[in-house]
């Protein structure tokens, strides 16, 4: 199971369900929840998680907190706050739209918080038909857990992200062993993963790459076609981080970025 389509992991109440175990792996995990008013509730086992609107609001119950998610029309619009609920959680969401939730196995126990969308490290990245948005929600250095780490890419349509490719399956001074989810909605486009583990698949709203190991990118989205994708990242280190290694053939385009123009579609909605 490496490209998994739109729906074919759908398991009530989840539209996505995706375990460490389905995966084959021993970290990452993600579901999406489509709600319409309804309450769902679950419990977080051994993964801690966040619960972050794709479209829609919602309200979250866990450890005695509330938590009102203001949420976003569309992963195109804005910038979106989130929560986050730790292992061993009960948690009750009550909405209406669409939900991803990232998660990750951890050991550690935090409190339930509150992500404020104004706080979300906003970074544009590449150049020319590279640009890209980079919402940094769970990066390393902008939100504390245990082993999680979550990120959105928005790519305008006709431009490449994750480019050059790159990996993180090696531990070093450089690089980072983590598992990953590439989780998409707009499209149509096409993802590409190779050098152990071979993927070109077409992808689009709610279709799901996994990534166990291998250099991965381009994402490419089709002309006329903006994409997104949510990166949900973990691994075994202590430490939290999302070092990667650049494939050596392709690594010298980042010098060519600075002789470019940043496109002027990024970056998309209200964080322009």
């Amino acid at each position: 199971m490496t490209y998994i389509p739109a729906g074919t992991t759908s398991r009530a109440p989840w539209a996505l369900e995706i375990t460490p175990e389905a995966a084959g792996w021993a970290y990452c995990g993600l579901r999406v929840l489509n709600l319409s008013g309804e309450t769902v509730t679950f419990h977080t086992g051994s993964s801690e998680m966040l619960v972050l609107p794709l479209s829609g609001s919602c309200l979250i119950e866990a450890d005695g907190e509330r938590l009102s998610l203001h949420g976003r029309s569309s992963v195109f619009s804005d910038v979106t706050d989130f929560g986050y609920v730790p292992i061993d959680t009960e948690v009750t969401v009550t909405g209406e739209g669409r939900f991803a939730l990232p998660a990750a196995r951890a050991t550690r126990r935090f409190p339930v918080r509150y992500g404020p969308a104004e706080k979300v490290p906003v970074e544009i990245r590449g150049a020319g038909r590279a640009s890209r948005q980079v919402n940094n929600f769970c990066a390393p250095d902008a939100f504390d857990c245990d082993k999680l780490v979550s990120v959105e890419v928005l790519t305008p349509g006709g431009n490449w992200s994750s480019y050059p490719p790159h990996k993180h399956d090696t531990a070093s001074a450089h690089e980072a062993v983590l598992e990953e989810i590439y989780y998409f909605e707009g499209g149509p486009g096409y993802q590409r993963v190779y050098g152990g583990h071979e993927v070109l698949a077409e992808v689009s709203a709610g279709d799901v790459v996994l990534v166990p190991r291998g250099y991965h990118g381009p994402s490419m989205a089709a002309p006329g076609y903006d994409l997104y994708y949510l990166n949900v990242l973990a691994g075994p280190a202590d430490e939290r981080s999302m070092a990667f290694c650049d494939d050596p053939r392709h690594a010298w385009i980042r010098g060519t970025w600075e002789q470019q123009q940043v496109d002027d579609r990024v970056p998309f909605g209200r964080a322009g």
